[in-house]
C-alpha cells in the first residue's frame, strides 16, 4: 500500500505540474504553467462533458423511473442498488467519450501517446476475454462492449487525423517519435 501510495502521489505531481523541493527540512511546492495549448484542450474536455451530461442524465433519471413503473424489483433497495449501477456504467462511457471529441475538435490524436493507447486496447480486449468466460449482468456484459465502441473509434480518428509532433502536452512533445521535455 506504500508504494501504491508513492506512486500515486507521482501521479498528482505530473499531472498538476507540481514541483517539490526541500530547503533544509521545509518543502517548497512551486506549480508548473499551463500552455495555450493545454488550456484549448482542457476547454474542449469541458464543453464535451457539457454536452454529453445534458444527454446523460435525463437518460439515467429516465432509466431509473422506468425500472421503477415497469421492471419488478424485489424491494426498494434492490431498486436503487440497480439504478446506481446502471448510472455508474453510464457515467462510465460519459468519461470515455471526451477524449474523441477533443481528437475531432484538434483534428490530432497527439494528447493521446500510443504506450497509453495500448494499454488502454490491452484493458479493453482483457475485459472482453472476460465478458464472454465469467457469467455475469448483461448490463456489465455490455459496459464491457461499449469499449470496443470507443477504441474503433479512436482506431479511427488515430488513422484520420495526423499525429502533430509540434504540439505540447503535459510538458512533453513528440520529436522524431522521442519524447523530450520541453522546459
Amino acid at each position: 500500500m506504500g508504494i501504491a501510495a508513492v506512486i500515486e502521489l507521482w501521479k498528482v505531481t505530473k499531472a498538476s505540474k507540481m514541483n517539490i523541493s526541500w530547503i533544509g527540512w521545509k518543502p517548497k511546492i512551486s506549480f508548473g504553467s499551463t500552455s495555450n495549448d493545454e488550456k484549448e484542450t482542457a476547454m474542449y474536455d469541458s464543453q464535451s462533458m457539457k454536452y454529453l451530461s445534458y444527454l446523460l442524465y435525463p437518460l439515467c433519471l429516465g432509466g431509473a423511473v422506468y425500472s421503477l413503473f415497469y421492471v419488478p424489483q424485489k424491494s426498494w433497495y434492490s431498486w436503487c442498488i440497480h439504478s446506481l449501477v446502471n448510472g455508474v456504467y453510464a457515467f462510465g462511457f460519459l468519461f470515455m467519450l471526451p477524449q474523441l471529441f477533443v481528437n475531432y475538435k484538434l483534428k490530432s490524436v497527439a494528447h493521446l501517446p500510443w504506450r497509453s493507447f495500448m494499454y488502454k486496447a490491452f484493458n479493453t480486449f482483457i475485459d472482453d476475454l472476460f465478458a464472454f468466460i465469467i457469467t455475469m449482468p448483461i448490463a456489465h456484459r455490455v459496459a464491457c462492449f461499449r469499449d470496443d465502441i470507443v477504441f474503433l473509434v479512436y482506431l479511427y480518428q488515430r488513422w484520420l487525423y495526423p499525429v502533430d509532433t509540434k504540439r505540447v502536452e503535459f510538458g512533453e512533445s513528440m520529436v522524431e517519435g522521442k519524447s523530450d521535455k520541453q522546459d
